[in-house]
């Protein structure tokens, strides 16, 4: 079944940057923004999550939990994290498992080679576990705004 408005977000458990386990179903009854990104400490990435950063407040007075997910290594969330003072967690989804529930890895090509990796995506999943919105091929620049204006909807 694809991955889309009104279906029940895919549960997981992977480990964050400190090796602690995070399942989605632990933040029931919250929303929660899962964003998916394809490589820590790149340019577009670094956008992305420092924007992310520079509005949590909003995202904590919203009452949202806030998780980014690539197929990097605890130790490079770690690193990324530390290097940018992220306030979130970074969830390391190295065998892609996750990335292939919520569909957002496969082929891609940048300046000619193609390769395997994650398409810049993020599910926001309101605190029944559902759906409430999919935003692909996102502008990291602008994205975190843009995720706030669609939290006003839920």
């Amino acid at each position: 079944m694809p991955i889309s408005v009104g279906v029940s977000a895919p549960d997981f458990s992977l480990l964050d940057e400190s090796n602690v386990v995070r399942r989605l179903s632990d933040f029931r009854g919250r929303p929660v923004v899962l964003y998916f990104y394809p490589k820590d400490d790149t340019p577009g990435c670094t956008t992305e999550a420092c924007n992310f950063r520079d509005d949590y407040s909003a995202y904590i007075e919203a009452d949202v939990i806030l998780l980014g997910v690539s197929a990097d290594s605890p130790k490079s969330h770690a690193k990324f994290k530390e290097k940018y003072g992220l306030p979130f967690p970074l969830l390391a989804d190295d065998g892609h498992v996750v990335c292939d529930k919520y569909q957002v890895w496969g082929p891609k090509k940048i300046m000619g080679r193609e390769y395997d990796g994650i398409f810049r995506t993020t599910f926001l999943i309101d605190a029944n576990g559902k759906i409430a919105r999919v935003f692909e091929h996102v502008k990291p620049s602008e994205h975190s705004a843009e995720v706030l204006e669609a939290l006003k909807a839920l």
